[in-house]
């Protein structure tokens, strides 16, 4: 992250989804406050919102429990018209490749995340680092 970023947060929060919220309202404060945006500020905190929330939930499942152990970091920043998002867990990983889009004729509602993340974010990848996982979400805000 460079000194030009126009904001920057670190969050730790234990695994656990009582802290989605949070961390949902995190995401919508960062799209309400920025800078020279001239989008839509509202769809934006939406989506930011809901992306961040499908991520942590999607990283707290398939994560251990707890119980003082493993936590979720998440780390928002800006540079430039680039807002970054990256949630670290400590599980088992997946292949971001291989998730198939969901099924949309079911009344399953599980299976729609990443396909969510995908749609409202410019760029995401996933991958395994030497202290855990991470998945990384990009969106261009000019």
């Amino acid at each position: 992250m460079s000194a030009q970023s126009v904001i920057q947060l670190e969050i730790v929060v234990p695994n656990e989804t009582r802290y989605l919220s949070l961390i949902g309202n995190l995401a919508e404060v960062v799209a309400k406050t920025l800078e020279n945006y001239t989008g839509d500020r509202e769809a934006l905190a939406y989506h930011l919102n809901l992306v961040l929330t499908e991520a942590m939930a999607n990283a707290i499942e398939h994560s251990p429990p707890s119980n003082n152990g493993p936590m979720m970091r998440v780390c928002i920043y800006i540079e430039g018209k680039d807002l970054h998002i990256l949630v670290y867990d400590q599980g088992r990983g997946f292949d971001l490749e291989s998730i198939p889009a969901p099924d949309f004729e079911a009344l399953n509602e599980r299976g729609r995340g990443i396909f969510l993340i995908r749609s409202l974010m410019d760029d995401v990848s996933y991958r395994k680092t030497e202290c855990g996982n991470v998945l990384e979400m990009h969106k261009k805000l000019g």
